[in-house]
Formats: structure tokens, sequence, C-alpha cells
């Protein structure tokens, strides 16, 4: 699984010019419409006119400033017509999505990466639940849900672009003629939406403490080293095993990420609306956002392992926005089954209610591998010290690091 280093687009635009009638566009035309679309997906993205309120934008959600993920500690964000309406996902970070796989039931790892006789189990796919593949499908989600962006159609998103300041720009890029059909127009939104996420510098820079320590050019804190060490120990924090910290074997950076869905138990968010229904669960893969998985059992709890890539800057952590602190976020991996009264409610009758967030016949699903294979009473994998350590590595991952000037000897 490779980062894209060029725009996931690319490949479709010169697919479609070989298969058009001469003369094709030359490959300089190819990137000036990549780089056009570019411009015209970050200006959208920007732009709070293109939603119902006229007062939400991609960004409002996805700040820049905070790895365009929550610019907030709110577990959900409000949307609609009237900024009134509440989700029930924490929103993700759009960064370092440009080497997700397609979604699969059953994924193997190429033969220069791992074990390719190894069943991952459900892997990829966008969004928390993996339920779409492509940018365009992922952009379309917000732009139409009614507790986001809220527009009621393609054709209402398109009347908003073809009355924006781009919208010449949009007939330069996409034809003259490219608002007389409406279904084309959207499409070319979508389009312009997943080129400009496939930026390299906007969206998988490369740039973080850690990629600097991986290239030789600067070194650890002990306290970062440590941190690192507790992460990769599978007898500790096994974080490695999904959270992948080494190079690709073909020297790949790191996505702090294997793409896998999988089931760890997060306690209910009470601070989420749709919560206070006691008969509503959101159980990822198998509903209720995702439709087309809703009769496997074997995939209900289950969500996407994000990267780890900027997690620092983030005030929300999981699918429902249950923790607002890193330092809980390891903290409940290391304890979750050591120590379950810290982190679920309790019955009347004084019993711990675990896993309260997960109906009891899924319970088959939890994840179970070290840290998550102990017992109440028996002594966590982790310290306190190795949970402020890995707090303190994984404040290596946030992008825009910069080397420690040096005064010249004289």
């Amino acid at each position: 699984m490779r980062p894209r280093l060029i725009p996931v687009l690319l490949g479709a635009i010169m697919a479609t010019a070989a298969a058009a009638p001469p003369p094709a566009p030359s490959r300089a035309e190819i990137y000036r419409q990549v780089r056009e679309m570019t411009d015209l997906g970050r200006r959208m993205f920007a732009d709070p006119a293109l939603s119902a309120s006229g007062r939400m934008s991609c960004a409002t959600c996805h700040d820049p400033a905070r790895a365009f993920g929550p610019p907030n500690a709110l577990p959900v964000q409000l949307g609609g017509a009237n900024l009134d309406q509440p989700g029930h996902r924490a929103v993700p970070s759009l960064k370092y999505l440009q080497a997700v796989p397609q979604f699969t039931a059953h994924f193997f790892e190429s033969e220069d990466e791992a074990d390719e006789s190894v069943d991952n189990g459900p892997t990829g796919g966008l969004t928390w639940d993996g339920r779409v593949d492509r940018g365009s499908d992922q952009a379309r989600l917000p732009l139409l849900s009614p507790y986001e962006m809220a527009n009621s159609s393609p054709d209402a998103l398109v009347a908003k672009v073809r009355a924006a300041p781009y919208a010449s720009d949009m007939r330069h890029t996409f034809g003259a003629d490219i608002f007389a059909t409406p279904a084309k127009a959207f499409t070319a939104i979508l389009k312009a939406f997943e080129v400009f996420e496939q930026d390299a510098a906007t969206f998988y820079p490369y740039d973080s403490k850690y990629d600097a320590y991986l290239a030789g050019r600067v070194m650890l804190t002990a306290r970062e080293a440590r941190g690192l060490a507790a992460f990769n120990d599978p007898a500790r924090g096994n974080c490695d095993h999904c959270h992948v910290s080494h190079r690709g074997l073909d020297g790949t950076p790191p996505q702090f990420t294997d793409y896998g869905l999988v089931a760890i138990g997060v306690p209910r968010n009470p601070a989420i609306p749709a919560n206070a229904d006691p008969a509503f669960h959101d159980l990822g893969v198998c509903g209720p956002d995702r439709t087309d998985l809703a009769n496997h059992p074997d995939y209900c709890g289950l969500f996407m392992t994000p990267t780890l890539r900027n997690v620092a800057t983030r005030q929300v952590f999981f699918h429902n926005g249950r923790f607002h602190t890193l330092r809980d976020a390891v903290a409940f991996y290391a304890s979750r089954d050591t120590d379950p009264g810290h982190w679920y409610p309790r019955a009347p009758d004084g019993s711990v209610r675990k896993f309260d967030d997960l109906p009891a016949p899924y319970l088959v699903n939890l994840n179970t591998e070290p840290p998550f294979d102990r017992r109440p009473g028996q002594p966590s994998a982790l310290t306190e010290q190795d949970v402020d350590d890995i707090v303190a590595f994984l404040g290596t991952l946030t992008d825009g690091f910069r080397l420690p000037e040096t005064t010249p000897s004289r």
C-alpha cells in the first residue's frame, strides 16, 4: 500500500485522453488541468456559500489549521440548513488518505510488504466505515448530508457553483458548456474536490519531526524515544500492529495505519444527541450510515483505524469523540480490560457496564490482541510512564516540523 505520489485523478485523465480521438492532450496539458482543478477544489473547499445555510464550508469542520480535522472539542459538529443538526460521528482528518486501498472484506498484503498469506480481514475504504473508495464519492457525502452542508440535491449545489466567483474558472477547466448539463457539472465539482485532496504539499507533506528522524536529520528526545519503543513493543503498546510506524520495504514513509477496520469497544458518548435514544447504536461497517453490509453481524462495531499522523492536533478522539485528551485515548488502550470501571459506567447494582455502546451479540467482534488481552486486577501492559512517553512520541507526528537552527562555528 504505497502513497500515490501523483494525484489519483491524473491517471484517470490520461486514460480518458488515451481513449479519445486524436489529438490527445500533452502531458503538460494534463498537468495544467490538474493544477487548475486543485485550485478550484481549494476555493470550493473554503466556500461557505456551497452549503444550504450559507455559513458552512468543508473547512468549517475540516480545519486546515488542525490537519483538516475538527476545529474544536465538540464530539460532533452542527450542520444542516440552520446549523442546528448534529451528526453522530467525530470529524476525521482528511490528511494522509492518498494511499487508502479500496474496501475489501479480505485483505492480503502484497509480497513486498508482509506475509501475503495472512487474511487481515475488512480493510480500506474512506470514512469511518469504509463505505466509499474514491475522494469524489467521499466529497459527495457532506455536500448532500442533511446534518452537514445539506444541499437538497446535486442540482442545488451546481446552481451555487454556477453563481460563484470561480464559475468562469470551472468553464475554463471543464469546458464552456459545463453548466449546461447539471449532472456533468456535479461530477466535475466532485472531481475538483478529489484532485485538491490529493495535493501532496497540502495533504501529505511528510514533514513531521518523525519523518526528519527517519531521514537521520534529527534525534528524538529521550522521552520520545522511550515512547516509540513502547509504541512498537508487542508486549506493551503493540500500537505498531495497526498503526504501522516503520517504512515500507520500498522505502515509503509510514502511514501510521494499516487501513484495517476494527472494534475496540470505545465507551458510549452521552454528549452525542443520537445516543439519548438507548435503541440507537452506531455500529460502523454494518450501519446505520453504511447499508450494504447490514446483514453481516461479524462487521458490527468495526471502524476504520485512522492514521495517527497529526493526532496531537486533535481535541476529540475515536469515531464518537468520547475522549478529549490524547493521554486519555492512550490510557484507554492501556487499561480498557485491566480497569474497565475507570472508563465505563456502572449499572444500578454497581457492576461495570463494559462495552456499553456495543450490543451483546457483537462482543465477539472485539479486538483482544495485546494490550487488550488482560483481565481486571492484572497489571496494565503499559505503565503510567509508558503512557506519557507514547503521548510525547505521538507529538512528533505533527506536520510542519522545522529543524533547529544552528549557529555557525567561528
